[in-house]
Formats: structure tokens, sequence, C-alpha cells
């Protein structure tokens, strides 16, 4: 809820009309799939806790990540918009979710067109998401990958509430990383020890600290992503939508 705030003014009857929509909150055990490439998923699960990774796995056995998912994403995008799923999703962490049926977000949404906007503007940024994907692959070196990648998780669980405005907690291993940037998994050690060595960052247990924020931000060409805000109708549309 507190996602979609940042993209649109919500109406008391918009909020209870997307509370109407959770069917149930659902809490997962870490290693869990919740999605399986090739099967039918019809639904929408918003995460509320926990993180999680969209991926495909290829006849040879080798696994790539697509995306990692923090809290205020949504499993189901955009899977329950094909007739199969075209990735598989894995609980990285124990996860809670709340869910609703994807027949049901749609004629809530012929309700009220401010929900699959803000549907929309998620897309959008997940497909922004993507596209860094890759450019890591085809064009950022190994240090720059990995640099961007942290600094990316700390932005999105930053817009979540979940970082501070320098540190997080990383809740994804060194093997997920390599199978999100297409490294293995010591060179991923490798450069993460390369940027503590250099000041860039402090690593304790599982936190993060960005201890030189820009200059890391340089080293990666990382440019924050914002979305900007969900339009409000003008006068003469609020007049056609009547």
């Amino acid at each position: 809820m507190a996602r979609l705030r940042r993209l649109v003014d919500l109406t008391a009857a918009d909020t209870d009309a997307v509370r109407s929509l959770i069917a149930a909150e659902t809490h997962i055990e870490k290693r869990r799939d919740l999605v399986v490439s090739g099967y039918q998923y019809s639904k929408l699960s918003f995460v509320k806790d926990g993180v999680a990774a969209r991926y495909k796995v290829l006849r040879n056995g080798k696994r790539q990540i697509i995306n990692v998912l923090v809290p205020g994403d949504v499993i189901g995008l955009p899977g329950s918009f094909f007739d199969q799923a075209t990735f598989s999703v894995i609980a990285l962490s124990d996860m809670t979710l709340e869910g609703c049926s994807l027949d049901a977000f749609i004629a809530a949404s012929y309700r009220r067109p401010k929900l699959a906007l803000a549907l929309s503007w998620l897309a959008v940024h997940e497909a922004a998401t993507y596209a860094e994907r890759v450019v890591d692959i085809g064009r950022r070196t190994a240090l720059e990958r990995v640099a961007h990648f942290l600094l990316e998780i700390h932005a999105r669980l930053k817009l979540a509430g979940r970082a501070t405005d320098t540190g997080f907690e990383l809740l994804v291993s060194q093997e997920v990383m390599s199978d999100a940037l297409g490294l293995s998994v010591p060179h991923v050690n490798r450069m993460l020890a390369k940027l503590r060595n250099d000041g860039m960052i402090s690593v304790s247990d599982r936190r993060v600290e960005l201890t030189s924020l820009q200059a890391m931000q340089v080293l990666a060409h990382f440019q924050p992503v914002k979305l900007s805000r969900i339009p409000e109708p003008t006068a003469r549309e609020r007049e056609l939508i009547a």
C-alpha cells in the first residue's frame, strides 16, 4: 500500500478496494518455488516481507536470475498475464505475501482504473530493472556489475522503507548474485573484497554499509530510478469518467 501511495493519490474508497482484494496473507518458507515456468499462475502476490528471485533454468541446468524481488514488488507480473508462466520464482528467505486472484484484480481495475494504472507503473519500473541487467551482461565490468547490484538493491529497499540512507541487509547469497550478474561465485567474492578494500563498502554479517556512496555510483554508472507520480485526471477527463 505504501508503494502505491508514492505513485498515486488514493482515496479512502480506493484504499478499501485494495484491501478487499487481498484474499489471504500467506507465509512462505525459504527455498520454496512460488511460480514454476511452464505452468499456469493466475494471481498477483504482493511481497510484504522477505525476498525472492525470478529466474529461468536452461536445458543444460544453468540458471539465470532475471530479478530479485523485495518488499513492495509483485509476484505474478508478468507470469499471470500469459497462458503459462514464462519464468519461475523462488523464495530466497522466509516470506510474507498478500495475494489476490488475477480475475479479482481485473474486475476491480474496471471499477477503479487507478489500480490498473498503478500496476502498469510498477511494470515500467520492472522493465527498467531488466534493462539494467542487459547493460550489466553486455557492457559493465565485473566490479561495476557487483557495485551496481548493491546500489540497486539498496535503492529499492530504501523505497520500501527497509534501508537507511547508506545501509541495508543483503538477504541474497553470493550464489544468487553470481546467477544474476553472469559471474562465478569466486569472482563475485573477489569483487566484494575489492569494494571493501577500496573503502566503498563495509560488511558485517549481512549488513552492508555504502561507505563511499557517490564514488560507488560513479564507478557503477548508477542512476537511481525514480518513477513519476501518476497524473491526476483533468476536469474534462473526470467528466468523461463519470
